[in-house]
C-alpha cells in the first residue's frame, strides 16, 4: 500500500488532533465508493457525514476527518478531529499541492471541461505519471479532494474547476496554483446566477487569479467575450490563443467529421497540423487545440501530443457512441447510441445535435424503410429568465432539419415540443422516468439515437433503459462486425 497521508502529516496540515495513528492510501467523501485504506472525510450537505463514520471505519477506512467524535465511535478509533471539516479538507488539498513536484494544469469553461481534462490525461500519459480526478470533481469539495489525493511523485496534475455562482472559481484556482490554465469556451450556462454572458466570462477568467509566477493562460478566440478573457489573462506571464480567428496561436482551419472521428486541420507556429480526434464533433476539434496548447505549456511537443489524442475516447455521458445489439444472432437488430446525458446548455446541445445530424443511420433493417436520426432530450437547467425561449430556439437550429424524430422530457422541453414541426414531434413527458418507461418504443433498428440533457433532468435514466435493450452476450457475438 502506498501511503498518501500519515496521521501526523494530516494533523500538521489541518491543525487537527489524531486520536490514534493511521496511514491512509486515499481520500473518500462517500462510503458507497470508499476503498479500504481511505481517509473518510465527514462533510455535511443534505446528510451529515458524521452519521456515516462508523460505517466507513467498518468498511476499512484508515481513519476519519471529523469535527467531533461521532455516535458509535470513541477516541479508540482513528479520528482526526478538526474545527471545521471543509476547511480542514481545503488545508489538506493545499498541503498536497505544496508538497507535489507535479506540473499543475487547470481547466474551466462552460462546455468541454471534463472532455478536455480526459484528452489531456491521455496526451500527458505518454510523458509521465498523471493525476486527475476520475469524475467531475470540480467544485468546492472536488478540487480540494483532487489536490489532497495528489501523489507526491506525480509528474502532472490536471485540475478541473467549475462554478454555478459568482465568486467560486478564484478561491479554487488559488488553491490549485496552476502553472498553466485553460478556458475551453464561454457559453450560456448558469445564466440564472449571472446577468449575462459577460458575467460568465469574467467568472471564468478568474481562473488566472491562481496562476503561479511565470504562468501561462490559454484562451479561446472567436467569441463575443474573447476581449474579456484577454483582459483577465493579462495577469499571466504568457497568453496562448486557440480557435478559428486569424492570428490564433493554434489556428483551427477546418474540422470534418469522418465516421466516428473528427479530422482536424490547423496551423501552429507556422506549421500545418493534421490529426484525428477519435470521436465525432467539431466542438471536440476546438477543445483539442486548447488541450494541445496546455500540453505544450506543460513541456510536451505539440505535434507528438496531437498524435497521442488518438488514445482518447469520451467517457459515458460525454458523447460516447456504442452500438446496442438487441439480438444475439441478427446483427441488424441494433441501433447506435450517443450517450451525452451528463449535462447540457444551448451551446453543448447545438454541438450534440450537429453530431447527430452528421451521423449515418442504416436503412432497411427496422420497422421504418429508412433509418432515423432520433434525439431524446431533457431539460437544460439554470438558464434563468430566458429558459423558455432558449429551449424553443433549438427547433430553429440548422441541424434540426436532418433529425427525424425528437422525444422530450421535462417541463421546459414543452417549449421545444410546441416549436417543432408536427412530423418531428415524438413522445413527451414531464419527467425522464416516464420517458424511460417507453424506451423500447422510442427506437428502431438502424436508428442513430442521441440522448442529452442537464444532469438534473435525469435523462440518463433513458440511457439506462436503452442499454437494457441490449441482449446479454450480443455485443461479444457481433464483435468486429460493425
Amino acid at each position: 500500500m502506498t501511503v498518501l497521508w500519515t496521521s501526523a502529516d494530516a494533523a500538521r496540515a489541518t491543525g487537527g488532533d489524531a486520536t490514534q495513528p493511521f496511514e491512509a492510501s486515499g481520500i473518500s467523501i462517500d462510503t458507497r465508493t470508499l476503498r479500504p485504506g481511505d481517509l473518510f472525510v465527514a462533510l455535511t450537505d443534505a446528510r451529515d457525514g458524521h452519521d456515516f463514520v462508523r460505517q466507513a471505519l467498518d468498511k476499512g477506512a484508515a481513519g476519519a476527518l471529523v469535527a467531533r467524535v461521532p455516535e458509535g465511535c470513541s477516541k479508540a478509533d482513528p479520528l482526526l478531529v478538526v474545527g471545521d471539516v471543509l476547511c480542514a479538507l481545503e488545508d489538506l488539498g493545499r498541503a498536497g499541492r505544496a508538497r507535489s513536484r507535479a506540473r499543475v494544469l487547470a481547466i474551466t469553461g462552460s462546455v468541454g471541461k471534463t472532455s478536455s481534462k480526459e484528452m489531456l490525461r491521455a496526451v500527458l500519459s505518454a510523458h509521465g505519471s498523471v493525476h486527475a480526478a476520475e469524475a467531475s470533481f470540480n467544485n468546492h469539495w472536488g478540487v480540494p479532494v483532487t489536490l489532497a489525493r495528489l501523489p507526491e511523485d506525480a509528474d502532472f496534475a490536471v485540475i478541473e474547476i467549475g462554478m454555478s455562482h459568482p465568486g467560486e472559481i478564484s478561491p479554487l484556482a488559488r488553491l490549485a496554483r496552476p502553472h498553466a490554465a485553460l478556458i475551453t469556451t464561454v457559453a450560456a450556462a448558469h445564466l440564472e446566477a449571472f446577468d449575462d454572458l459577460s458575467g460568465i466570462a469574467r467568472e471564468k477568467g478568474a481562473i488566472f487569479d491562481g496562476l503561479e509566477p511565470g504562468g501561462i493562460a490559454v484562451i479561446p478566440t472567436g467569441l463575443e467575450v474573447t476581449p474579456i478573457l484577454q483582459e483577465a489573462a493579462a495577469k499571466a506571464a504568457q497568453v496562448v490563443t486557440f480557435g478559428p480567428a486569424k492570428g490564433s496561436d493554434y489556428h483551427l482551419l477546418d474540422a470534418r467529421i469522418a465516421g466516428d472521428a473528427t479530422v482536424v486541420q490547423a496551423e501552429h507556429a507556422g506549421s500545418a497540423m493534421l490529426f484525428k480526434v477519435m470521436t465525432p464533433g467539431k466542438h471536440f476539434a476546438t477543445n483539442a487545440l486548447g488541450v494541445l496548447a496546455l500540453a505544450e505549456a506543460a513541456g510536451c511537443d505539440a505535434t507528438v501530443a496531437a498524435m497521442d489524442l488518438g488514445a482518447w475516447e469520451p467517457p459515458a455521458g460525454r458523447g460516447q457512441r456504442q452500438r446496442i445489439y438487441m439480438d444475439v444472432v441478427d446483427e441488424g437488430e441494433s441501433f447506435d447510441l450517443f450517450d451525452d446525458a451528463f449535462n447540457a446548455n444551448p451551446a453543448s446541445m447545438t454541438a450534440a445535435l450537429e453530431v447527430l445530424a452528421g451521423a449515418a443511420p442504416r436503412d432497411g433493417v427496422g420497422r421504418h424503410a429508412k433509418g432515423r436520426r432520433v434525439a431524446i432530450l431533457g431539460d437544460m437547467l439554470e438558464l434563468g429568465a430566458d429558459e423558455n425561449a432558449l429551449h424553443a430556439a433549438l427547433a430553429s437550429l440548422p441541424a434540426m432539419e436532418k433529425i427525424d424524430m425528437v422525444h422530450l422530457a421535462g417541463p421546459r422541453m414543452a417549449q421545444l415540443r410546441d416549436a417543432l414541426p408536427r412530423t418531428k414531434r415524438g413522445e413527451y413527458f414531464t419527467t425522464a422516468e416516464k420517458l424511460a418507461e417507453r424506451a423500447r418504443h422510442l427506437v428502431d433498428p438502424g436508428d442513430v439515437v442521441m440522448v442529452k440533457g442537464s444532469k438534473g433532468s435525469k435523462v440518463s435514466l433513458v440511457v439506462a433503459a436503452l442499454l437494457k435493450l441490449r441482449q446479454p452476450g450480443a455485443s461479444e457475438a457481433h464483435k468486429g462486425k460493425d
